[in-house]
């Protein structure tokens, strides 16, 4: 859909301000999907350490952030029952997250997060400039779909960061 990344321009069945937060989105994703390139199933599934969390847990933490920032904000996305029990435990990254987050190779895992990145974008195509600044107060104060979306993208690239940082420990274990 997006043929260059690195310029943010209108796109084709976006407003001009949701096509500016789906192109932070999909570059946040490019990303993302770099940084997880060829790891194993093994490496998916290793913490560095007892508490900590595995890449794989990130990724579905990544899925699970964006399915409920569906929920809220774009009514009418259908969430199965399967997408809602995967929402529940990735959206926490605990004890059970470790516990039940494993033994998936990464194909799993880039196909949940495409499927769910369809239903945004597709949702988005029938959302204006003026939904953005919609929003909710929540206890931290008044919040906009803007700012939702915003931290959907900003929870990846942090959760990224994290990747990379486990992906480079791994590798000094091996070596």
């Amino acid at each position: 859909m997006i043929e260059n990344p690195y310029a943010f321009t209108n796109l084709d069945g976006f407003s001009p301000h949701i096509s500016r937060l789906v192109y932070m989105m999909n570059y946040a994703r490019l990303t993302t999907l770099r940084a997880v390139k060829g790891l194993s199933q093994e490496e998916l599934d290793a913490h560095l350490f007892e508490e900590g969390n595995s890449v794989g847990m990130l990724l579905e933490h990544m899925a699970a952030v964006e399915m409920y920032y569906q929920n809220d904000t774009l009514p009418g996305v259908d969430l199965s029952d399967g997408q809602k029990a995967r929402w529940k435990v990735g959206g926490d990254l605990g004890e059970r997250g470790r516990q039940e987050v494993r033994g998936h190779d990464l194909p799993h895992y880039l196909e949940h997060l495409a499927e769910i990145r369809a239903k945004t974008l597709e949702a988005l195509t029938t959302r204006d400039d003026a939904w953005l600044e919609e929003g909710t107060a929540w206890d931290i104060g008044w919040v906009n779909n803007h700012w939702k979306w915003f931290h959907v993208l900003e929870d990846e690239v942090n959760h990224r960061g994290q990747i990379r940082i486990i992906r480079k420990q791994l590798k000094g274990r091996a070596g």
